[in-house]
């Protein structure tokens, strides 16, 4: 009786070891992404006399084109041509400003929130996941400042492999 159950478990030890051969390997690779930005460009200046803009670059740039290494033996500034750096083809989504006339306008924020919305579904159709969102923020600060911009970058992932 034990010897029956000794084959039996070499005969089940082996079928498992033709099966595991048989098996799909599983990819141990990490996902390589491509990234793509969003920016959102809000003007806070009062009375309504900024301009506020949604941004979507449809050109691409190699950084190590525009791209120098200085160090103490050679410290000669970066070269690279302005214009060369420059893009012409991007989309321009006009967006409304945070202040009109008569002070902050909300339903202008609530207009700016739907057309941002609408363009991160419009990307998350195609593939692409949002993966970081950074802002910042150069505000009126009283009499004499008229300056004043609200910059959101949205960072867009997807996978190429």
């Amino acid at each position: 009786m034990k010897f029956k159950t000794l084959l039996l478990a070499i005969s089940l030890i082996g079928t498992s070891l033709v099966q595991a051969q048989d098996a799909v390997p599983v990819s141990t690779q990490s996902p390589i992404y491509m990234y793509q930005t969003v920016t959102v460009v809000e003007s806070i200046i009062p009375s309504g006399l900024g301009r506020s803009r949604m941004i979507f670059g449809t050109e691409q740039r190699d950084y190590r084109d525009f791209t120098s290494t200085r160090s103490e033996e050679d410290d000669e500034r970066n070269s690279s041509d302005r214009s060369d750096i420059r893009v012409k083809d991007f989309e321009e989504t006009k967006l409304l400003n945070f202040f009109n006339i008569a002070g902050i306008r909300f339903q202008n924020i609530a207009a700016n929130d739907a057309v941002v919305t609408s363009k991160i579904n419009d990307l998350a159709s195609q593939g692409w996941e949002l993966a970081f969102v950074n802002s910042g923020v150069e505000s009126y600060s009283g009499d004499g400042d008229s300056n004043g911009i609200y910059v959101t970058r949205y960072i867009f992932k997807k996978i190429t492999n």
